[in-house]
């Protein structure tokens, strides 16, 4: 089981362009950790540096103490999985087709498929909800049920740490709330760590353990959503005006932002 996840002095850019600058976190291990900030300030591309998809330009990624850049693909693979933003099959491939692609992997040219993966296959379907639309054709499937497959792919890849790139993108409430209580679930069931990109901040609030804010290339604050989340962070990383208060159902931070809309007037009556 992966023990730590950290970044130090960690420096991404694209071209001349510095997405984030000198960062240095250390993600909790088994809780459910939010990525939020304003479009554009470099979630994704720390995610995506996390999960050794783009090299940095200074510092580390270190998982249990050594660099991800120094480690196979296939050893990162094992510890570290991550589910992109709007991934998309090949073309007529069946839920369980992809699924099985999560334990490329653990596959050598000496350990073909074996009972034990294809339990591992059969949980990861059964957890995801998607075990009697196994022989479905992915791009049949409607947004909900496509983004549980691919998060069951990503289960059957059975590492420790899972990383997910806004996996609520494109899904009405209905299948957000779904998407979000699966992975809600395996946390708290399995203790796998979740480290996510969301844009709703109320959702962030209600299901995250720790919230880490991106700001101007680096963490503008961190914690427990409780402890950080007020009027004046939103005002500082969205540029947004709010009133916070507390969410009736959870008790968890809520956001009630200002701006223009319909207002229904309390008229009293003599």
């Amino acid at each position: 089981m992966a023990q730590s996840l950290v970044t130090e002095k960690l420096t991404l850019s694209y071209g001349t362009t510095t997405i984030i600058d000198e960062l240095s976190i250390a993600i909790p291990m088994n809780k459910i950790t939010v990525l939020i900030g304003a479009n554009g300030c470099g979630k994704s591309t720390l995610l995506r540096s996390v999960a050794r998809l783009l090299k940095p330009k200074n510092g580390a990624v270190l998982l249990d103490g050594e660099d991800v850049f120094h480690l196979s693909t296939k050893e990162v693979a094992k510890k570290l999985s991550i589910l992109p933003q709007s991934p998309v099959a090949p073309e007529g491939l069946t839920v369980l087709q992809l699924v099985k692609q999560g334990r490329y992997p653990h596959q050598t040219w000496r350990k073909q498929w074996t009972e034990q993966d294809e339990k591992i296959v059969m949980d990861a379907l059964k957890s995801t909800g998607m075990y009697d639309l196994q022989h479905k054709i992915v791009d049949e499937l409607s947004g909900g049920q496509r983004q549980r497959a691919w998060i069951a792919m990503t289960l059957a890849q059975d590492t420790d740490i899972i990383l997910l790139d806004e996996p609520t993108t494109y899904l009405d409430l209905t299948h957000q709330i779904d998407v979000l209580d699966l992975l809600f679930d395996l946390n708290r069931t399995q203790q796998r760590t979740i480290i996510m990109v969301l844009h709703d901040i109320n959702l962030a609030c209600r299901y995250a353990d720790h919230i880490i804010t991106v700001k101007d290339r680096t963490i503008f604050e961190q914690g427990k959503p409780e402890d950080i989340m007020t009027a004046e962070l939103v005002e500082n990383v969205f540029d947004l005006k709010c009133q916070m208060m507390t969410d009736p159902l959870f008790g968890t931070p809520m956001c009630l932002p200002f701006g223009k809309g319909r207002v229904i007037q309390q008229l009293n009556k003599v």
